[in-house]
């Protein structure tokens, strides 16, 4: 069974590496949607797979690192791409919650990305 909790965060970034005149290399912000997506078995007494209290309380170290925060600052984010937040989340969060099985990032309500751990 697998399970998500949804967070927001306001960020702003740019992105150092498009090329010279690409919107994207100016600073701007987003509402950021992050699902943190965790997986294993009911469990047949309380019925669920984990507290989504557990898993705010996992990612809560991380959403202070990020929200109201301007990412390319952020230690590991200095290319801050929906992909690459992906990845920087779920390098920090899988040691705290093992259950981690997906992060999701929508940085538009149209555009976003998702990362399952697949790269080392």
């Amino acid at each position: 069974m697998e399970l998500f909790k949804i967070f927001q965060i306001e960020a702003a970034h740019f992105l150092p590496n498009v090329p010279e005149g690409h919107k994207c290399r100016r600073i701007h912000g987003h509402s950021f949607v992050i699902e943190i997506h965790v997986s294993g078995p009911v469990d047949e007494r309380l019925g669920w797979v984990m507290d989504f209290a557990d898993v705010k309380t996992a990612f809560r170290p991380l959403y202070d690192q990020l929200d109201h925060h301007f990412l390319n600052e952020v230690e590991g984010l200095e290319n801050p791409t929906s992909e690459n937040l992906a990845r920087w989340i779920w390098q920090r969060l899988k040691p705290r919650l093992p259950e981690l099985c997906r992060v999701v990032i929508r940085e538009t309500c149209m555009s976003g990305c998702s990362y399952r751990g697949e790269e080392s």
